[in-house]
């Protein structure tokens, strides 16, 4: 049985520089958004530098797939925010808990299907949606989370030659 991964004998600098540099990105993320409000927000940027540093030349990766995805799971999160807040919606629904466990499953499974039908499939990306849906937001947590996502695709498109996969 083994417990550490046989390539990491032979790349331990990789490994640790491919690591500080998610830890770093998200300590960047971590100042500017408050970690308690924005958690389903802040555990998706997690995610995905874990994809963009560990997992570099994978599709999952491409920036396409990483800013597309939020791109759609931002707009079907403030959709969904937005709709759930309508009064003829609320009226349908015997209690806010429910209003928010139907619009909260809304808002995954159509930023699900809109990234498939797009190609811009990032699954991190659906708990965006999920945590503008039932947590509080404003429009600059929209703006912190669209730069943290563009600035782990800039790194790791800049960093191209030296990131390696870990996986």
């Amino acid at each position: 049985m083994r417990i550490i991964d046989k390539e990491f004998k032979h790349n331990v600098a990789r490994y640790v520089l491919q690591c500080a540099l998610a830890t770093l990105i998200i300590a960047i993320v971590l100042v500017f958004l408050d970690v308690l409000t924005h958690t389903a927000t802040v555990a998706a940027l997690g995610a995905s530098s874990f994809i963009a540093f560990t997992m570099p030349t994978y599709d999952a990766s491409k920036p396409r797939l990483m800013i597309g995805g939020y791109l759609v799971g931002i707009s079907v999160g403030c959709f969904c925010h937005f709709l759930s807040l309508s009064p003829w919606m609320a009226s349908l629904f015997v209690s806010q808990r429910i209003s928010s466990i139907v619009f909260g499953a809304l808002s995954v499974g159509l930023a699900i299907f809109l990234m498939v039908v797009t190609d811009t499939e990032h699954a991190p990306a659906t708990s965006v949606a999920l945590g503008l849906m039932l947590e509080k937001w404003d429009y600059l947590t929209i703006v912190f989370v669209l730069c943290g996502i563009i600035l782990i695709s800039t790194l790791k498109w800049l960093l191209k030659p030296v990131l390696k996969n870990l996986l």
